[in-house]
């Protein structure tokens, strides 16, 4: 009922303008009149994104490392060292790309907006920010309707999560200390995605005190703070993919790891970054995966 609701009340009192600005995450004005119809996504969450507003045609390029939605594979693969003409023979004329690429390959993307090309940059680091990432991706495709289902959609089964959270008091939630990257014995920061997800598994980040490095969500933490909070770690969390390539051994055999407490009640566990860390719907799969690792595995 709630996301007929919304259906009903964008239908009935969204009027798009004839000419639209936003300001992109890397400061760009970017105007626009009509939807772009012809999009190159340089980020696999983009592309989930896209999908899911129901742009699968207008999609003609995106990266290798896209895995969902599974047919997103059969588009064109695109990367930041390609050369211009590959990119200007396909004929995009929107090129979503984020500020992490924007800043290795300003000459490729000052190169594409000579040739007409619309290049926009975009990340949310924060809940409220995906929401109005999502929303931004919509009006930049015409897809607004959509984009109102998806945040109503995630809110609705959001909701759901914070009444299954109630059922677990806060002093009995366990103390987590969330991975980011093993070979730098590093963390998530405070507000950050994978964090919120933590939370609304029903744990308890044990790094509260961790900071974020250079304007990420990482944060650089040490194996002497960790050991600080070793017997409060009751669960040692590591996402795992291209940003982390991570074993459960590598973590049990390291540095002092048998004096952390969730190492010697072997509860440590690996979650798929693409679960936590990507500003998309499969955010509640990941509240849903950390839940059941948190709390169906306590007896093992």
């Amino acid at each position: 009922m709630r996301l007929l609701c919304t259906l009903l009340f964008t239908l009935m009192f969204f009027s798009p303008a004839l000419a639209q600005t936003i300001i992109d995450d890397s400061g760009r004005t970017i105007q626009f009149d009509r939807p772009f119809t012809r999009i190159i996504s340089l980020y696999a969450a983009h592309s989930e994104n896209l999908f899911n507003l129901r742009l699968d045609d207008e999609i003609i390029g995106v990266t290798k490392n896209e895995d969902y939605p599974p047919y997103a594979l059969e588009k064109p693969a695109f990367n930041s060292r390609d050369d211009v003409e590959r990119f200007l023979s396909a004929k995009p004329d929107l090129v979503l790309i984020r500020p992490m690429l924007d800043r290795g390959h300003a000459q490729l993307w000052a190169a594409l907006e000579r040739n007409g090309i619309t290049v926009v940059s975009l990340q949310p680091n924060t809940i409220d920010e995906m929401y109005g990432y999502w929303r931004t991706l919509a009006r930049l495709t015409g897809r607004e309707v959509e984009a109102e289902i998806m945040v109503a959609d995630f809110q609705e089964k959001l909701t759901q999560i914070k009444q299954r959270l109630k059922t677990f008091p806060e002093d009995e939630r366990p103390g987590v200390f969330f991975e980011s990257i093993h070979s730098k014995l590093s963390t998530f920061s405070p507000g950050s995605m994978p964090l919120f997800v933590l939370e609304m598994a029903g744990g308890k980040n044990v790094a509260e005190d961790a900071r974020p490095r250079r304007g990420t969500n990482i944060s650089s933490y040490g194996l002497e703070r960790i050991l600080s909070k070793s017997a409060k770690i009751d669960v040692y969390l590591a996402q795992y993919g291209v940003m982390n390539e991570v074993e459960i051994k590598t973590i049990a055999n390291g540095p002092a790891a048998s004096r952390l407490k969730a190492v010697r009640d072997r509860r440590v566990f690996l979650v798929d970054e693409k679960l936590v860390s990507r500003p998309t719907m499969r955010l509640l799969t990941g509240i849903n995966t950390v839940h059941r690792l948190l709390h169906e595995t306590a007896s093992h």
